[in-house]
Parts: C-alpha cells; sequence; structure tokens
C-alpha cells in the first residue's frame, strides 16, 4: 500500500469535509436545546419532534416495538417522551435522523442496507447486555452501538479510492481492517467517526464508545459503556449480523470481558432475544436504505 498519510491533518481535514457535506437536521439542534433549556415542557419536545412528520412515525413505531416491550398502544409523541424518557428519546431520534443523513455511498464499497443491519444489530444487543447488567438509560448504549461503525461510512464518501485500497488489501491478506486503516492512515475509523460525533456535538456518553470501541483501554470516561460496544460489535462479527468494519471477527479484549464481568454462558440468551428486535428495528428505521 501507499505510504501513510499525515494522520492528524487528514482526521480533522476529513471531520471537517465531512460535517459540512453531512450536517444534522435543524430540528436535532434544536430539539437539544429544548431539552437542555430548565423550562423546556413535554409538549415543547414534542412539537419539535412532530415537526419531522417522517421521524415522528420512526420513533412511534419504535415506541411500540418489542425494543420497550410497553402494555399500552404508545399512540402520540407526547405519550412516548413520557415513557421512554426526553433524552432516552433525543437520542434516538440521533439514531434515526443518521440514517437518512448518508445518502450516494458507493455499493461497490459498502452496502448500506447489509451496513446498518450491522449497526443496528451492535446496538441493540449493547442495548440487550446493558439491560442484563441493570444499566439505566440502555438506549444511549443503543445509539453508540448503531453508530459504531459510522467512521467507515465517513471514509467510503470521503475517499472511496483509499477505501478500495483497504478494502482489496483485506481480501489479499486476509488481515483486520482495522490494522490495515492504522497502517495507512494513522488512525482507525473508530477514532474518526468519534471525531465526528465529537464535532457534531454529541455527548461524549455515546462518542467516546464510538471512538475506542476497537482499543475499550483508550477510553476515559465511559470504560463500561465501550466494554458494552467492544462485545457487542464483536458478537454481530461472529454472527455474520450484516456487514461491519471487517471481513472477519476482531480480537476481544480481555480486561474489557472482565470489566463486564458477564457469563459466556447468557451470551445465548442475549441474541436470542436480540433477534427479533434486530429485524423489526431495522425495518422501522431503515426506510429510505435499499438493499
Amino acid at each position: 500500500m501507499p505510504p501513510p498519510y499525515n494522520s492528524a491533518a487528514t482526521l480533522d481535514r476529513l471531520v471537517e469535509e465531512t460535517s459540512t457535506v453531512y450536517s444534522l437536521p435543524l430540528f436535532y439542534e434544536h430539539l437539544n436545546e429544548a431539552i437542555n433549556h430548565p423550562r423546556c415542557s413535554t409538549y415543547d419536545i414534542s412539537r419539535i419532534i412532530t415537526e419531522d412528520q417522517g421521524l415522528t412515525a420512526r420513533l412511534l413505531r419504535l415506541a411500540n416495538s418489542p425494543m420497550f416491550g410497553c402494555y399500552a398502544k404508545v399512540d402520540s409523541i407526547t405519550k412516548a417522551v413520557t415513557i421512554i424518557g426526553t433524552q432516552q428519546l433525543r437520542d434516538l431520534a440521533l439514531a434515526a435522523s443518521v440514517m437518512g443523513i448518508f445518502k450516494g455511498i458507493p455499493e461497490n464499497l459498502l452496502n448500506m442496507a447489509s451496513f446498518w443491519r450491522h449497526s443496528i444489530a451492535c446496538g441493540i444487543i449493547a442495548r440487550t447486555l446493558a439491560v442484563y447488567r441493570r444499566e439505566s438509560n440502555v438506549e444511549r448504549l443503543f445509539v453508540s452501538g448503531m453508530l459504531h461503525d459510522v467512521g467507515l461510512v465517513v471514509l467510503v464518501a470521503s475517499r472511496p479510492d483509499v477505501s478500495r485500497e483497504l478494502l482489496e488489501a483485506q481480501r489479499d491478506t486476509g488481515r483486520l481492517y482495522l490494522d490495515l486503516e492504522r497502517e495507512r492512515l494513522g488512525f482507525d475509523h473508530a477514532e474518526l467517526g468519534g471525531a465526528l460525533l465529537k464535532k457534531w456535538k454529541i455527548p461524549a456518553s455515546i462518542g467516546e464508545p464510538v471512538a475506542c470501541h476497537h482499543n475499550p483501554g483508550s477510553a476515559e470516561q465511559f470504560r463500561l459503556e465501550t466494554a458494552l460496544i467492544h462485545l457487542a460489535d464483536i458478537i454481530c462479527q461472529a454472527m455474520e449480523l450484516g456487514q461491519g468494519a471487517e471481513g472477519g471477527v476482531p480480537p476481544l479484549d480481555e480486561p474489557a470481558w472482565e470489566r463486564l464481568g458477564l457469563s459466556a454462558h447468557m451470551l445465548g440468551a442475549v441474541l436470542k432475544q436480540s433477534e427479533p428486535q434486530i429485524a423489526e428495528t431495522f425495518a422501522i428505521l431503515s426506510g429510505g436504505v435499499d438493499d
């Protein structure tokens, strides 16, 4: 492969280019401001969300899906805010929005339907693992998992020639895509995705697990969340759930596994619980994504 780029300059440049071409919808900024305002009401939040009818429909379908298991029908965003919570609904709105942002990705480099299947599977499995651990606000784990490989899309969209080189090198050598990225670029797709989320002012509770999911020991604030995304990604790769960055299974970080305190025996139950949620959540969120 060609010699490495100047990694710092290239990472910053890619983030700057991407944030200019692909930006979060304005409504998300308004939603964030409203949620952080001390006098904001449930009505205010609901009004902002319902300005986007497509998003409203997807969020209501999510609220009524097996992911939440509500016994009563959730038929309004106001009710969804009450049941799911304001910050959690904002996080779900972020996930639904990002899926609609990246268009025109070269199909021969990345099948977006398969990519989002993998991403949603990672989010659902991370969320289920968090539920088993009785963690609070498990929606942030779903969103971190769903966005864990967003840096891969950034690279494919911004530098298709480099992405093609890396994919061909992976096929020819059988090496981890991750290692090839680090050699060629001086950084990997996880770091790139984390940098983009930081530029978008996404909370660090989501951004750091994305940035560190291949190197969980480097997480400083959200080490448990990072370990959950790290494990969920490995499970998805092992089970071949959609197309992630790797052609094979990345190595498991032992300290991250130990930090979670989980038993290997319960992973089958996690998968069994997650599988129907993965299928339905993909069907709900994949609106404009073609196979």
